[in-house]
Order: C-alpha cells, then sequence, then structure tokens
C-alpha cells in the first residue's frame, strides 16, 4: 500500500505524544487517489477512537477537518477526513451513491471499484501508519456525506464500523423495497439480510432541528425526494420511520437512534459538536 505524507504523524504509543495534524496522498484503494486530513490529538495512544468524517456536497474537506479537529483535540480521538474532490467524483453518482453501478443500468460495478471500498483500507493505512491497535472505527457523514453513510451501512455490511452518524442527509434510499432505486432499495442489489443485518447495526440519524429551508438551492426536488418530506428535517424523520416500519416487517429489533439537534439548521459546524460524543 503506498501513500505519501505531506505532514509527519506521531508514533502512538503508550506514552505521551504530541498533538499533531497532517496531509497526505491515499491511493491503497481501486480508485483514485484521494487527500487526506489527520488529526491526532495529544496524549493520544494505540487504542484511541477514530473518526472518518464525510464531507458534504461543497466538498469542502478543510472546513470539516476544521471542525472535528476541535472536537478531537477537546475529547480525545483521532479525525480522519478525506477529500472526494468533483474532478474524480463529479457527481451524486460517484460520490453519495457510492459509485456502484455502471451509470444509467442496473449493472453492478466491481465491488472494489465502489467509492465505498476506499473506507476500509484507508482505516487499514491510518491504524497501520502508528502502529495502533485499533480494531473498529466511528463512520460520520453530514449533508451528501450522511447519504453516502447510510447507503455504505446497506452495501458495506462487513465493515468495521462500531457506530454510523448519519446527520442532515438531503434525500435517501429509503430501508424499503417497495420503492425504486435510488430513493428506494427495490433494484438496489441488497438482499432481506443485508437490510435486516443493517438494522441491526448502531446508527445515529442526526437531524437539525432548524434544517427546514425548502428552497435551498442545493436541496433535490425531484418528486421522489419531494415524497420524503419538504425539507431536510422532515425527509430524516420519514428515513427512521421506514426503518422502524420495515424492522418490524423483517422481524428484527431495530438498534438505529434518532437525535435532534435543537437549534442547528444545515451546518456541519452547528451538526458536529452533538455528533463528537458518540465516536467511540
Amino acid at each position: 500500500m503506498l501513500f505519501r505524507l505531506i505532514l509527519t504523524l506521531c508514533v502512538l504509543t503508550a506514552g505521551a505524544a504530541a498533538a499533531e495534524e497532517s496531509q497526505w496522498r491515499f491511493d491503497g484503494w481501486d480508485g483514485p487517489a484521494i487527500d487526506v486530513r489527520t488529526f491526532v490529538p495529544e496524549q493520544a495512544t494505540e487504542t484511541t477512537p477514530i473518526v472518518i468524517v464525510m464531507h458534504g456536497w461543497s466538498r469542502e474537506a478543510q472546513r470539516y477537518f476544521d471542525d472535528w479537529k476541535v472536537l478531537g483535540e477537546a475529547q480525545g480521538f483521532i479525525v480522519v477526513v478525506p477529500h472526494f474532490p468533483v474532478e474524480d467524483f463529479p457527481s451524486s453518482h460517484d460520490y453519495n451513491l457510492g459509485h456502484v453501478f455502471v451509470q444509467g443500468t442496473t449493472r453492478l460495478r466491481p465491488q472494489e471499484a465502489w467509492t465505498f471500498a476506499a473506507i476500509e483500507p484507508l482505516f487499514d493505512a491510518v491504524v497501520a501508519d502508528f502502529g495502533g491497535k485499533q480494531t473498529e472505527y466511528t463512520l460520520f457523514g453530514h449533508s451528501a456525506g450522511s447519504q453516502f453513510v447510510h447507503r455504505f451501512l446497506y452495501y458495506m455490511p462487513d465493515a468495521r464500523v462500531s457506530r454510523y452518524l448519519a446527520g442532515n442527509a438531503g434525500w435517501y434510499t429509503m430501508p424499503d423495497f417497495d420503492t425504486e432505486y435510488p430513493y428506494g432499495l427495490e433494484g438496489a442489489a441488497i438482499s432481506d439480510e443485508q437490510l435486516a443485518a443493517a438494522f441491526q447495526k448502531d446508527v445515529v440519524i442526526l437531524l437539525g432541528r432548524e434544517d427546514i429551508d425548502e428552497t435551498d438551492p442545493d436541496l433535490r426536488n425531484t418528486p421522489e425526494a419531494r415524497r420524503q418530506g419538504k425539507n431536510r428535517f422532515a425527509r430524516g424523520l420519514t428515513y427512521f420511520s421506514v426503518a422502524k416500519t420495515n424492522a418490524e416487517k423483517l422481524g428484527v429489533g431495530l438498534r438505529w437512534r434518532l437525535v435532534i439537534v435543537e437549534g442547528a439548521g444545515h451546518e456541519n459546524g452547528q451538526m458536529a459538536p452533538a455528533a463528537a460524543p458518540l465516536v467511540e
């Protein structure tokens, strides 16, 4: 696995270490090489929790990194922010939807080429670089990043994610086989067993109470999206409700939780402080 460090990460041991941040190039998967920003807090050890943060459609990885670095420093976890630039991931098909299908078709691409496939080897690269012993990580996403996270949940059932944190998605692939993909799972190449497994994962749906702007130009307004709700807050409530209904139909327990962040709109900086205490 090849990647180039631009700044040097500290080596984590049981002893004390100064806080460090780095930016480096990761090419240990079958897709395009991606830039990664990493923060390691002071006093980190080989078992310090890791959160991988998926940015929104703005692709402003540096802004997400700045928001989360402060929280990682205060609460003592490692922050990893990969950047999926528009040049290599130009559409929602390539980023938010994970590039699972050949665009415009129902033909599956090789799994190792899915955008989703970058995350597990990225985690391995981070752990290996500083000699850590972490075996799991938290996966957080906001906006388009939240779309990535909730679809990753379906398509990567063996991922070593201890907790999924999905905040303020603009629209959803509903956990419902009666709705056609990408707005639901009909034709999504997801089985009942995969959905049942997803319902039993530790998932937190984070919704900003004030994320209710129906005129936001970045809010998808197709008829299918509008059926999910008039705004992001309403669509998130629908998503959680559909999950409860379909978990019951499948006869499995639902481990998902809904957390409403009071006073928060569609801003990662307002949502991240509510998500940070959930990193494990």
